[in-house]
């Protein structure tokens, strides 16, 4: 290279807002329209959460005196539990609910329909929640006189 030329990092940069091609920069047709789809559903799914957050942040608690009633009760009252029979147990014997062994003399209570026999405390236990004979589901529902 000769001293007269600059060299070519040394070029003047010659750019003028008249010679800049902006044409590949257009926003044209389909893409335009991908755009504004795009920001549309963007904006409808923005709204939609916060119409739900709102909906949920004021909905008001039920009426109290609205109750949700109560379940039937399935076991037996204690009266009912009470009045069954105690014997003392003479044969060996298990108990299925708690699966002790009865002894000469242990006390257990015998359900009337199918006379199978349990420990008082562990019958008594099974009979507030359910109304059959824990070993075969035979009901022991008494009708009491209104």
């Amino acid at each position: 290279m000769t001293s007269s030329e600059p060299e070519p990092s040394m070029q003047p940069f010659k750019w003028h807002y008249a010679e800049f091609d902006d044409s590949s920069f257009q926003i044209r047709g389909r893409t335009l329209f991908l755009i504004v789809v795009l920001f549309s559903v963007i904006l409808l799914v923005g709204l939609l959460f916060l119409y739900a957050r709102w909906v949920c942040r004021f909905d008001p608690p039920p009426p109290p005196s609205v109750q949700l009633p109560l379940p039937p009760r399935l076991g037996l009252d204690a009266a009912a539990i009470a009045g069954l029979p105690i014997v003392l147990h003479k044969a060996e014997g298990e108990c299925c609910i708690c699966l002790g062994i009865f002894g000469d003399g242990d006390k257990v209570k015998v359900l009337p329909p199918c006379q199978h026999c349990f420990h008082s405390e562990c019958v008594d236990k099974w009979l507030l929640t359910q109304s059959s004979c824990p070993l075969c589901r035979s009901s022991i529902r008494f009708d009491s006189p209104v």
